[in-house]
């Protein structure tokens, strides 16, 4: 009896942690925090986001899920923290095809890959003042992303993103929300 007590009590700890590391729990987590820039782009907007540029274009029309996050990282240990929870995301399930570390500072690209086929992205950035996620699900070309993400072109998108947000050039009555605690 105390051993099936164990193993029930260990599934269950083991299940809620996984569940923890995961894009949904930290973009949940961490939109009701103070001064955080969440977006969660709904199908319907993301050929508005494909305008960007051509690359942009063909990586967006496959993409089913397009979430972008930024955040305060002003101190060092807000800077950690943020790092350390990006790890856990990552960790094992992703495969890393770019990585810049400069002491606290992150540029990382990660991706899952199913068989010949990249299913996820996740880029990313901390400068110690500022970080940022930028999440792409969807059926993607390995050889096309690991390209973007040596030429940088990756960035450009959360910037674009951003700025095609802020542009007015979303559809009348849809508003870009800046989530506040």
């Amino acid at each position: 009896m105390i051993k099936r007590t164990l193993i029930i009590c260990s599934l269950v700890l083991l299940v809620s942690c996984s569940t923890y590391n995961s894009i949904d729990s930290f973009y949940n987590a961490h939109k009701e925090d103070d001064h955080v820039t969440a977006v969660r782009v709904p199908r319907f907007m993301l050929s508005l986001i494909g305008g960007i540029s051509p690359e942009m274009k063909s990586l967006i029309g496959t993409t089913k899920d397009l979430r972008y996050m930024s955040f305060p990282s002003t101190t060092a240990a807000k800077t950690e923290f943020l790092n350390k929870q990006m790890n856990g995301i990552t960790g094992n399930s992703f495969i890393e095809v770019y990585r810049k570390n400069d002491e606290l500072k992150r540029n990382v690209v990660s991706i899952r890959e199913k068989r010949n086929a990249v299913k996820e992205i996740l880029i990313y950035n901390n400068n110690n003042q500022n970080a940022s996620f930028l999440y792409f699900n969807g059926d993607f070309d390995p050889v096309k992303v690991r390209q973007m993400a040596q030429n940088e072109e990756f960035q450009k998108l959360g910037e674009g993103l951003i700025n095609q947000y802020q542009g007015g050039s979303l559809p009348p009555g849809i508003n870009p929300r800046e989530e506040k605690k």
